[in-house]
């Protein structure tokens, strides 16, 4: 039976929850130090963490910031930000199940809004951009994480084919030009504040999440078969043949 994007997310990411909890890629890193440097927290604020996952971004926003509320559509996600803000002693979160497409809060009710490596997964992410502005007091900060797709046409094919075959529940890496576009247009002074190369190790990237051998298969086919162009934008390693490297962005907007 074929699932809804919704229920697909919830059942890949309820079943590898865990995984997430554990990773690395997830739990810190220079994005997420850049996150919290822009927000420029003084302790007095409320933070919306969108599509939390495992709640990393959450809990790191909540020893700056006076409350956290961490929002996924997948309750074993939240169940693992719970049960990881209890381990670390921190009693300012709350924790939401819900759609960044129709936040269940009302307007001017946050200081900062963020969202990291969640954003591939918006069904309409032009919707859930104008829901963050929404909710945002005047003023406030948009933090954005993700891949960020190549502008080159192979590139990106290339890319979100090897996403989707990992992960059905992916829609798609959006370029900077096309966030800084959606941005825009939901009323957010935008831009890309800064880019890292996050290098991926292959077998532990399809492990996170629980890829079927016969679709691992596939991604291994389709990087073996990749052109030049796509080989040198991806990094992809002469040892392995499958390490590859993404960029990732952070898209920060004001609210005007």
């Amino acid at each position: 039976m074929s699932l809804d994007l919704g229920e697909s997310i919830r059942q890949q990411f309820g079943a590898a929850a865990s995984n997430y909890a554990a990773s690395g890629v997830h739990s810190g890193g220079p994005n997420l130090d850049a996150m919290l440097e822009r927000a420029g927290l003084r302790g007095d604020e409320r933070v919306l963490d969108v599509g939390c996952g495992a709640g990393h971004t959450a809990l790191a926003f909540a020893r700056h910031a006076r409350e956290v509320v961490a929002l996924d559509m997948t309750q074993e996600m939240l169940d693992e930000a719970k049960r990881l803000a209890a381990q670390r002693g921190l009693a300012n979160l709350g924790f939401e199940l819900g759609d960044a497409a129709r936040l269940p809060f009302p307007d001017d009710s946050f200081d900062v809004v963020t969202s990291r490596f969640c954003a591939h997964h918006y069904a309409d992410p032009s919707r859930a951009t104008r829901e963050a502005a929404r909710v945002l007091k005047s003023g406030g900060r948009y933090l954005l994480v993700d891949t960020i797709a190549l502008e080159d046409g192979v590139q990106d094919t290339y890319l979100n084919a090897i996403e989707v075959l990992r992960d059905p529940s992916h829609v798609r890496d959006y370029s900077a030009s096309q966030w800084l576009g959606m941005f825009a247009d939901a009323g957010f002074e935008a831009q890309l504040f800064a880019q890292w190369k996050l290098r991926l190790e292959f077998e532990p990237w399809l492990q996170r999440i629980g890829t079927p051998r016969t679709l691992a298969e596939g991604i291994r086919s389709l990087l073996d078969a990749a052109p030049r162009e796509v080989r040198e934008a991806l990094e992809l390693s002469e040892a392995t043949g499958c390490d590859f490297t993404i960029p990732v962005g952070l898209v920060e907007g004001l609210r005007l």
